[in-house]
């Protein structure tokens, strides 16, 4: 990612922190499981755990951008976990599309293009390595 990219991540990512981590996976699982009710049934019935551990793992991510080769390591690491879980390559598409929206509804007036193309990048680039196997 550049510079300029991470900045806005991190940026607009202090904003989300505001939010409650509850409040802000329901919405992001919410919108998953209607774009994917496929994808529901990976999940334990409560998910109110899944919720705070989803923006805790965003959090370290977002928090470790400008560390490009440790978060790799723990994006190769989560990866190999989600592949154990059942998850297709396929399924990170869904996932970008919910996440780039709640990340639109969340922020309202702050989303704007440039910062939706900052965490689109941000995400492909998460979503490569988590695919890329560790060697």
């Amino acid at each position: 990612m550049k510079d300029e990219e991470i900045r806005l991540v991190k940026k607009s990512w202090q904003i989300l922190r505001k939010i409650n981590p509850v409040l802000l996976g329901d919405v992001f699982y919410s919108r998953l499981f209607i774009d994917a009710p496929g994808l529901r049934t990976m999940f334990a019935s409560r998910m109110d755990e899944q919720y705070r551990k989803l923006v805790e793992m965003l959090d370290v991510m977002v928090t470790n951008l400008d560390q490009a080769e440790r978060l790799t390591i723990e994006l190769r690491e989560l990866g190999r976990r989600h592949v154990g879980y059942g998850v297709k390559p396929q399924q990170y598409t869904q996932v970008e599309k919910a996440i780039l929206w709640t990340l639109e509804v969340a922020l309202g007036s702050d989303w704007n293009p440039t910062v939706k193309a900052a965490w689109k990048q941000c995400y492909q680039e998460i979503s490569k390595a988590m695919q890329t196997p560790a060697v």
